[in-house]
């Protein structure tokens, strides 16, 4: 290693752990309480990717004295207990195509939606089917019965769920 990327390692890497570590905790303690989480969600994302970057260089730069803790017994357990922590959370969820923890509630719903029929969503939006029909045509979008799912017409459409989406909340 050159002497110039020796000192930005020694300089920098400790300490940008440390930043994106507390940006990650302050972040991830948001998420967990659901506080605002459309503004914790992407930093806590991102960050936490960008976190890799100097994690990487801390153990390049630290490598003699980290092998030394990898021969020790508490090492070995410490990596495992986090294998089982992690397992914990991922075990219940295997196999499951549904649920809360395929994404949040919203996107559910929307999915929902977009299986219901042009006269199901007409209903609840306290509309006639001809009305909703009518909107969606305006848009573009090709109905041939008020049976029809709303994916259903936007793939017929050549148009995206999005795209239908919009239109029943009168943004499209």
């Amino acid at each position: 290693m050159t002497s110039a990327m020796t000192s930005l390692v020694n300089r920098w890497a400790t300490p940008l752990i440390a930043g994106l570590f507390l940006v990650s905790l302050i972040s991830g303690i948001a998420l967990f309480f659901h506080w605002n989480a459309f503004w914790f969600h992407g930093m806590h994302e991102w960050l936490s990717m960008v976190l890799i970057v100097p994690f990487a260089l801390h153990l390049w730069k630290n490598w003699r004295p980290m092998k030394a803790y990898i021969r020790k017994p508490a090492f070995a357990v410490a990596m495992v207990v986090s294998l089982l922590a992690a397992i914990v959370f991922v075990v219940p969820t295997i196999g499951a195509t549904s649920g809360p923890r395929n994404g949040p509630a919203q996107f559910g719903m929307a999915q929902k939606m977009l299986g219901g029929s042009v006269a199901e969503i007409a209903a609840i939006l306290d509309e006639s089917p001809t009305s909703l029909a009518a909107r969606l045509a305006r848009a573009g979008f090709t109905i041939t019965s008020p049976d029809q799912t709303l994916s259903g017409i936007a793939a017929a459409s050549g148009q995206s769920d999005i795209a239908v989406m919009a239109v029943i909340a009168g943004q499209g």
